[in-house]
């Protein structure tokens, strides 16, 4: 072979040596995620545990591997809570047992306005006033609003609701006006049946408390009929008791209510 053949041979490009400096690449990329991800992942427990190894290490001593240790070590990687975030959360729990307090305190205080205000007719066993954690609930007989068969106030009612108005003015509590009759049907000109009445009965209250002072957005006026009866409608008394009137003053207040979303399945 002759002398010029043996150099162009030696002197033949390698197309494949671009490969070592891509390997080489890929290897340092490899490695500086590994570095990046272990940088992120540590944490003062974990670097205490490390130190104290590597110490021990060059010092030629054994690291301790009893039982003690072990539970140090696990005790250090724990996350302890924050005691500024647990200050905050006794306070918020505090805060809220004494506006709690405070809330049923005012519900007391406004029922013994009522209780002083409907007095006379508390007394006669017209009007029973109740209290309980869903609100104070007033209930008058109808007899004493009502004519047999009417949705019009009577004179002599409007003055012991007025002073009811004027308690509940002042407050912010959401107010349903419940209209309740007996199961003797009734079917006149103005109304069809007992539901018509009763929720005519409701809603002359309501308009009374409206003129008198009390927010129209607080108000709900509910006819039951004769489906909610409290005694029972065999005997004359029991239709007596069951003809009335129920003012609840609910104890949640509407500005602090929350809505939980729904899903489906």
């Amino acid at each position: 072979m002759s002398r010029r053949r043996l150099l162009e041979e030696e002197t033949h490009d390698n197309h494949e040596r671009w490969l070592v400096s891509y390997a080489d690449f890929i290897t340092l990329l490899f490695a500086f995620f590994v570095v990046m991800y272990a940088v992120s992942s540590l944490n003062e427990g974990k670097y205490k545990v490390l130190s104290s190894s590597l110490v021990h290490a060059f010092k030629n001593k054994a690291v301790n591997t009893d039982v003690d240790q072990s539970n140090d070590s696990q005790s250090m990687l724990k996350t302890e809570p924050d005691g500024a975030m647990v200050k905050v959360f006794d306070e918020q729990k505090t805060q809220a047992q004494v506006e709690r307090k405070q809330k049923q305190e005012r519900m007391r205080s406004m029922a013994q306005d009522i209780l002083q205000a409907l007095g006379p007719l508390i007394d006669d066993g017209s009007v029973t006033v109740t209290q309980s954690n869903i609100g104070i609930t007033v209930e008058i007989n109808a007899s004493v609003l009502f004519l047999p068969g009417e949705a019009l106030l009577n004179e002599d009612s409007t003055e012991a609701l007025r002073e009811v108005a004027k308690v509940i003015k002042g407050h912010n509590h959401e107010i349903q006006v419940e209209g309740h009759t007996d199961n003797i049907p009734i079917h006149t000109l103005n109304f069809p049946s007992n539901w018509e009445l009763s929720t005519a009965r409701a809603s002359s209250v309501i308009r009374l408390f409206i003129d008198n002072g009390v927010k129209a957005n607080r108000l709900t006026a509910i006819g039951y009929g004769e489906n909610r009866p409290v005694a029972s409608n065999e005997t004359s008394d029991g239709r007596k008791r069951n003809r009335r009137v129920s003012i609840m003053i609910l104890a949640n207040d509407p500005n602090q209510s929350t809505e939980i979303p729904l899903t489906p399945d």
